[in-house]
């Protein structure tokens, strides 16, 4: 199958730069964030995607305006970022002053989702995504979308803790024959069309 999933992480907001925790809090991009988005849009706006969605939460959104595609998108909620629940807002050392060695994808999360909410709505988001014919564009968030990828590969969601994602960066799922792979992982956009092609 030639069918292509890409997977567009927000740029960087205050929170993401900390390494704070955020799924719910609706928080802009940085200007240097907005920067970053702009650079993906000679890559993503003038690919031929026959879907293109994103998080309603505002970094995803103004992500992918700048990308190009706002107008082409729709927001779907199940695209949102985990949901952190007492976590919201902390860094991992300030939760495993109360829970040594907390993982997101081992422990807990009290008042929040569970791996497997969000892997539920990753298959969703992958079943919207197969149901239509030709390449997709999804703009969401780095623990969801490492879920998603995990969930792609028919992995367990704690999967997810292989995938490093960084914001502002391109992914690629797509077929090897029939077999499910990454083409292209966490890629700054100006080396993305490069790497693609080596790839295909």
């Amino acid at each position: 199958m030639a069918k292509e999933i890409w997977l567009l992480r927000h740029a960087e907001t205050e929170w993401s730069r900390n390494g704070r925790h955020t799924g719910r809090t609706d928080l802009p991009l940085l200007p240097t964030g907005e920067e970053h988005a702009r650079l993906l849009r000679p890559q993503v706006a003038v690919h031929a995607f026959a879907l293109v969605l994103t998080s309603p939460l505002q970094r995803a959104v103004r992500t992918c305006e700048l990308a190009g595609l706002l107008e082409r998108a729709e927001r779907d909620p199940d695209l949102e970022e985990w949901d952190y629940g007492d976590y919201e807002g902390l860094t991992t050392p300030q939760i495993r002053t109360g829970v040594p060695n907390w993982t997101i994808w081992d422990h807990p999360v009290p008042g929040g989702e569970t791996a497997e909410d969000v892997a539920a709505r990753a298959r969703r988001i992958l079943d919207r995504a197969m149901s239509v014919e030709g390449d997709v564009a999804l703009f969401s968030h780095g623990h969801f979308l490492r879920v998603l990828t995990s969930t792609w590969l028919r992995l367990g969601p704690d999967r997810g803790r292989s995938f490093g994602l960084d914001t502002g960066t391109i992914c690629i799922l797509g077929f090897e024959r029939e077999n499910r792979i990454i083409r292209v992982w966490n890629e700054p956009p100006h080396l993305v069309v490069a790497r693609h092609e080596r790839s295909r």
